[in-house]
């Protein structure tokens, strides 16, 4: 019988999820794993996100990119835990680099886990990490397409956040379009607009964490 090197790596990258979505539970941790395209603002976002909530939940953040470590840095000054996977060329992250990273932070200790995977709206969505949940960012600058044109990442999403919804008014981006596409692959998706350099609809975003955190695993 042949197995084909894609399907033995898919295989081990899902040992490791398994194991990984096992720890996570047992530990009443919510990690989240954040795919947008590169620019989109996932480490605003989340640098936001750890000040405006860091008296409610315990959060750190596991950074992938392929070469430096200048995200996990912005993390660091929020005050959170972050630890930086550089994939030396790779376009995702693994479940077996999610693994090592959870084991070189003091993992137990948190409410939430950020997972900021390497930007690209491709390859992280065919590897399962363990997370508890997807979220995708989507930004006004990248066009009003990419829901239609990469309708697989979108479809994995627990939320889409349409970032620097602040920009709609000056760059062709027909919201409506976009709503209806992710709709359409998703339609349980949660859908926020928010602008995380602004701070523009970051009440209905931190809700929405806070209440994923809450419920039972």
């Amino acid at each position: 019988m042949k197995v084909s090197l894609n399907q033995k790596i898919l295989s081990r990258n899902d040992q490791f999820a398994q194991k990984n979505r096992a720890f996570f539970a047992e530990n009443g941790i919510l990690c989240l794993n954040v795919i947008s395209s590169p620019g989109s603002g996932k480490t605003t976002l989340l640098a936001r996100t750890i000040r405006r909530l860091h008296d409610r939940l315990q959060m750190a953040v596991i950074e992938g990119d392929i070469r430096t470590d200048h995200d996990a840095q912005r993390i660091r000054e929020t005050g959170a835990e972050a630890v930086q996977i550089e994939t030396q060329g790779a376009c995702h992250l693994s479940a077996e680099q999610v693994a090592s990273a959870l084991k070189a932070m003091n993992a137990t200790s948190k409410d939430v886990i950020f997972i900021e995977n390497v930007g690209n709206l491709v390859c992280p969505s065919a590897f399962d990490l363990g997370e508890s949940g997807r979220v995708v960012l989507l930004s006004v600058p990248e066009g009003d397409d990419k829901p239609a044109k990469y309708p697989g990442t979108f479809a994995g999403a627990d939320v889409v956040i349409i970032n620097k919804i602040d920009l709609v008014d000056y760059i062709p981006f027909r919201l409506e379009r976009v709503q209806a596409d992710i709709q359409a692959v998703n339609p349980d998706a949660s859908i926020l607009q928010v602008s995380a350099e602004t701070g523009q609809g970051f009440d209905a975003w931190c809700d929405w964490l806070v209440g994923q955190h809450a419920k039972p695993s």
